[in-house]
């Protein structure tokens, strides 16, 4: 008998491995162009880094995981607080510093094991920090929506016009999410972004003139990094969360094809492989990447999980990325239209961490756990800094070493030395999927 999950390994057209990878950048479309457009960095720079980094991945991994990666929501917060702090070029050097980080872990994993990440950051810890990133970025989504800068400092539309887009943007975004079906459910992102960005143009909010001043084939917009301490120190800490989470989608891919990736080509590897493309992203300009669970949801819907369709995923990615006319029409969608489609997603992002802790069965009537959640959370959300002058932490780099140096410190029973915990909650979430 066969296992349903047991992976086809007849080979296929060539046509067909080439169209199904253009298949998964549209599904990692939306989310991959919107988080530079939030940031301050080109999307064409992103698209490149993207597909750069999805190819240094695989050639880590020797081609056996199925997954694409691009742009990692984490760092939204602590890149637009780095930039506004030292400019965008130190930043760059702490989001590549950020990717050593990952490699390291990789590295302490390949000697000690997996286990070691579930002792170093359970549910308790990373729970708790994904909350705090989700909800700490709400009120950037609210003041986009509401016509405003991510800040609120400016108006830059009139808040009925940018109400009446942001709401049929939200609205196109959470039908597409819980009605959508097959692959079209897959594309919540970008069909908003394509309902709110027509809705603006009608109502006059989109200015074209910069897309037909711009060439249409240009190198895109390649920022060269700085390194400074103070920056540096800042943004290592944010690549805990984006490193846990890592783990969850490996554990996802492989629940997917049937495979256990953690042991083959193993986590050092993969956990390798995205520290050194979010090293080469900051290199070129691009924000760090991540990989993407739009992309496990299409391969579980298609089963197509030939890691050569990411490959063509990758190089699609890059390609585009040098048609200049394409990045520079992204970059005239509409602040409201983003806030509308944020503030879904933010709003995800946060329940994400709180199903972490629903799913894990972590206590809160213990006393240690509630202790270490509730700090965690009252940090993040309102706002604690620790320092002053140039150097100071806040949001999620002091939230998630907070939450770290709390569990270590605080007395604590018996503790799995495997991955066990972090496998039950994919796995259901995965079943939930199906």
């Amino acid at each position: 008998m066969s296992d349903s999950n047991t992976v086809n390994l007849a080979p296929e057209p060539l046509w067909r491995t080439v169209l199904a990878g253009s298949q998964m950048l549209f599904v990692a479309f939306g989310a991959l162009v919107l988080m530079p457009l939030l940031t301050g960095m080109d999307p064409s720079v992103a698209l490149f880094t993207a597909g750069l980094g999805t190819l240094m991945f695989q050639f880590v991994t020797k081609r056996q995981v199925p997954v694409f990666l691009a742009s990692s929501f984490v760092f939204i917060a602590p890149i637009i607080y780095s930039t506004k702090t030292w400019g965008m070029a130190a930043t760059l050097g702490a989001l590549f510093c950020a990717g050593l980080v990952y490699m390291l872990l990789a590295l302490i994993v390949k000697v000690r094991g997996a286990g070691f990440l579930h002792r170093l950051l359970p549910p308790v810890v990373v729970g708790p920090v994904i909350m705090v990133i989700g909800l700490g970025l709400a009120p950037i989504a609210v003041n986009m929506a509401m016509g405003k800068a991510g800040d609120g400092s400016i108006e830059l539309f009139p808040y009925a016009d940018a109400m009446i887009v942001s709401m049929s943007a939200l609205v196109t975004t959470l039908l597409v999410a819980t009605l959508g079906q097959g692959i079209f459910r897959l594309l919540p992102i970008l069909s908003g972004v394509v309902v709110g960005y027509t809705v603006a143009h009608f109502m006059g909010m989109v200015n074209y003139d910069i897309v037909a001043a711009a060439p249409f084939i240009a190198v895109p917009a390649f920022v060269m990094p700085e390194f400074q301490w103070q920056a540096i120190l800042f943004m290592i800490p944010v690549a805990i969360a984006p490193a846990i989470e890592h783990v969850g989608d490996v554990l996802a891919i492989g629940n997917v094809t049937g495979k256990d990736y953690i042991k083959k080509p193993g986590l050092h590897r993969t956990l390798f492989g995205d520290g050194i493309a979010t090293s080469a992203a900051a290199l070129f300009g691009g924000p760090p990447n991540t990989t993407y669970s739009e992309v496990t949801g299409a391969v579980m819907l298609t089963r197509s999980f030939n890691p050569m369709i990411m490959v063509w995923a990758a190089i699609f990615a890059i390609a585009l990325a040098f048609v200049a006319k394409f990045g520079i029409l992204l970059q005239t969608i509409p602040a409201p239209v983003m806030g509308g489609i944020l503030i879904l997603l933010f709003g995800s992002i946060a329940a994400v961490g709180m199903n972490t802790l629903i799913k894990a069965k972590v206590d809160l009537a213990q006393q240690r756990n509630l202790v270490i959640v509730a700090t965690t959370l009252v940090f993040g959300i309102g706002g604690m800094v620790v320092g002053k002058g140039e150097f100071s932490m806040q949001g999620v780099s002091l939230c998630g070493l907070v939450a770290i140096v709390l569990n270590l410190i605080l007395p604590m029973g018996q503790v799995a030395n495997d991955l066990s915990e972090e496998k039950a909650v994919v796995d259901d979430l995965v079943d939930h999927a199906k």
